[in-house]
């Protein structure tokens, strides 16, 4: 009944058909999804939960990053340990524990860490173009880390064309100084060529809370973004691609560290990340080799922290860089008209240096020691996949294997950890998916899907020594991958006026890897962790979505999430569980403008992990439910787009569950866009 009245309150939902996809000739609504399947599909037809945030949405979202313009999504929920940060949970599963992926290349590397973290806030939000997310699925399609699902990032793609010449400025403010961002473009095009290039410049203050939170200090930074694409015709039916993405983020502070924590100031000074790949797409006349895509790509990401104790004598610098290459070959047959398949071969290698440095405040001499991870550690990963899509009458069936396996090899020659010295593991796994859909009239369609899933252990896992959290970590090795069971049960309505969605899944966890006590132990005051495979666990829920049209110009979308968990093991709820969420949005489009109204969710959160209980980010008790109303609105005329919004309306005072500073009370923001 709890749960009932929940969703009888207004909410919001941005998922599945929800977005604002293409529409057909018939005027339905059609998002085209490719994560799924690795082949462009009618999300309609998919036998998988699956989210589409297009470009028209993305446009009018008002959100400050990456993250945040995921907040609201069913089947997703975002938590900020940070103002700088932003993580999304899938499923229930978030961190090194659902995959990431950019323009089909992994963003996960081998220091991803576990629980929340910061990455997807360094894709600056103005490169991208669409967003999926699959659910409960992933391994298969995309190897190591998927439990909870893929999140898979598109950046505009260029086209060729008659030759034309284009620029764009873009500039948005927020009140009370929270934000201040500009970008510029530069795009051409002609019929052998095409070019895009932009340059984002960004300023948060610090965040002000709700009602009696206020400033909240420190927590703003500064952040600089540049992005390039060139694309070449070397065919009628071939193209090559070069793309290249930097963003640098300066002094990001953690805020509860200072607040709660004891510390003079802690800063992540930078975070940095840069992509660099090129992309050859090819169509032949071969019936097994009908298109062929190969990415060869680079990416490194550095992360140093700056930080000072109260009271202690020494203030700390840590660096981690990380660098990645990449090559992935997809083939697609066509085998007949109802039998498609996607096949390939994957290989990312990560090379990890990390150091640490030691600095007396009443002295200049500096003293190098071991860094958080292994210094020249490396993790190689091969993959062999093959998908196949099948169309039988009223049926459709997917179904795929994948055989992934790695060579993680660390040199710990630290006094600290008594000098363990090279250590190689070769983990391996072999994973499957089946899914089938059916059309039971035709507006309506269920399907039934199954998908282990695995992730293999990674650096982060076995090397870290150091505070992680609120807790002193000190390294494990021989760790075996975790592994996955899930299984979904979903319905699927369409017609030219309503899209609906509802799914049921289960999924099982098991051989999690997870943080252990060492007894009696202590750094610093904080107690001694290591890592062991120690814990089984299972997740069940449901989501439900619609979008439908009230007229021809009203919109009515709603949709929300439930989780349920459990870790058999310590027989207590799982980690970080979201609490029931959801959201509603009303919008109404007419030519030019548009203005919307939403309602924004969370139920309390209560059943808590002892784990959540010794978390300081999270309340005595469990976090707090909390109901958010914004508004937003745009105008459009000749090269003029004009946006405005109210966020928070009623001032509430609110923390997403597990996050390290609370969400921005009520502001308001204007953003100007000029197009020539």
């Amino acid at each position: 009944m709890k749960l009932l009245s929940f969703f009888l309150v207004p909410l919001l939902a941005a998922g599945q058909d929800l977005s604002a996809p293409e529409k057909d000739t018939t005027g339905s609504l059609v998002p085209v999804v490719v994560t799924a399947t690795r082949k462009l599909t009618d999300g309609y037809l998919l036998p998988y939960s699956y989210v589409v945030i297009d470009s028209q949405t993305i446009h009018r979202s008002g959100a400050r990053t990456t993250p945040e313009l995921l907040m609201g999504t069913t089947g997703v929920f975002v938590q900020k340990t940070n103002h700088g940060g932003g993580s999304a949970f899938v499923r229930g599963l978030t961190g090194n524990q659902a995959l990431i992926m950019l323009d089909g290349i992994r963003f996960n590397n081998a220091t991803f860490r576990y629980g929340p973290n910061q990455y997807l806030n360094t894709i600056d939000l103005y490169t991208i173009d669409k967003i999926e997310v699959v659910k409960g699925a992933g391994s298969v399609q995309y190897g190591s880390d998927a439990l909870g699902g893929v999140i898979q990032l598109f950046s505009r793609d260029l086209s060729f064309g008659k030759r034309s010449f284009h620029a764009k400025t873009f500039a948005k403010a927020v009140s009370a100084d929270m934000e201040y961002t500009g970008r510029g473009e530069l795009s051409y095009q002609s019929n052998g060529f095409a070019f895009s290039a932009g340059y984002t410049q960004r300023k948060f203050g610090d965040l002000v809370g709700g009602d009696t939170t206020g400033r909240q200090t420190p927590s703003g930074y500064t952040e600089r973004a540049f992005d390039a694409k060139m694309k070449f015709r070397l065919g009628e039916n071939t193209s090559l691609s070069f793309s290249h993405q930097y963003v640098r983020q300066e002094d990001v502070p953690l805020y509860h560290r200072v607040k709660l924590e004891n510390y003079a100031y802690y800063f992540f000074a930078p975070q940095q990340r840069s992509l660099t790949y090129l992309k050859l797409e090819t169509k032949t006349n071969h019936r097994w080799m009908d298109r062929v895509h190969l990415i060869l790509s680079a990416q490194q990401s550095l992360e140093r922290r700056n930080y000072l104790r109260n009271g202690s004598a020494s203030r700390f610098s840590e660096e981690d860089k990380v660098r990645t290459l990449g090559a992935s070959l997809d083939i697609a047959s066509v085998w007949s008209k109802r039998w498609y398949s996607n096949s390939g071969i994957e290989y990312y290698r990560d090379a990890v240096n990390s150091v640490k440095f030691q600095q007396p405040l009443a002295g200049t001499a500096v003293q190098t020691l071991r860094g958080l991870y292994p210094d020249g550690s490396s993790n190689q990963s091969f993959s062999l996949y093959s998908l196949h899509h099948l169309q039988a009458g009223r049926f459709n069936m997917e179904g795929g294997i994948r055989y992934n396996t790695l060579a993680i090899r660390i040199t710990d020659t630290s006094k600290t950890t008594g000098s363990l010295g090279k250590i190689t593991i070769q983990p391996a796994s072999l994973v499957v998916n089946m899914a089938l859909g059916y059309q039971l009239t035709p507006t309506s369609r269920l399907y039934t899907a199954f998908s282990t899933g695995y992730r293999a252990p990674n650096i982060d896992d076995m090397g870290s020594l150091g505070l992680v959290d609120f807790r002193y970590e000190v390294p494990a090795y021989g760790l075996r991958p975790e592994k996955s069971y899930h299984t979904e049960v979903g319905y699927r309505f369409r017609n030219e006026r309503l899209s609906a969605s509802a799914a049921v899944f289960y999924m099982h966890l098991s051989d999690l890897i997870t943080r252990v006590q060492v007894p009696g132990q202590q750094v610093n005051g904080y107690n001694v962790y290591t890592k062991q495979n120690s814990q089984e666990s299972y997740l069940k829920g449901a989501e439900f979505e619609f979008r439908y049209l009230l007229t021809a110009k009203l919109t009515c979308e709603m949709g929300g999430t439930y989780l349920f968990s459990q870790n058999l093991s310590a027989n207590e709820p799982m980690r970080r569980i979201p609490p029931v969420n959801g959201r509603v949005i009303l919008r109404y489009q007419r030519q030019q403008w548009f203005v919307a109204v939403e309602n924004l969710a969370a139920g309390a959160q209560t059943r808590l992990a002892q784990g959540d209980k010794d978390d300081n980010r999270i309340p005595a008790g469990g976090t707090p439910g909390w109901n958010l109303v914004n508004m937003h609105a745009g105008y459009s005329v000749k090269q003029l787009r004009i946006q405005a919004g109210l966020q928070n309306i009623a001032n509430v005072d609110y923390r997403t569950h597990g996050s390290g500073i609370n969400g921005a009370g009520r502001n308001a923001w204007l953003s100007l866009q000029f197009m020539l």
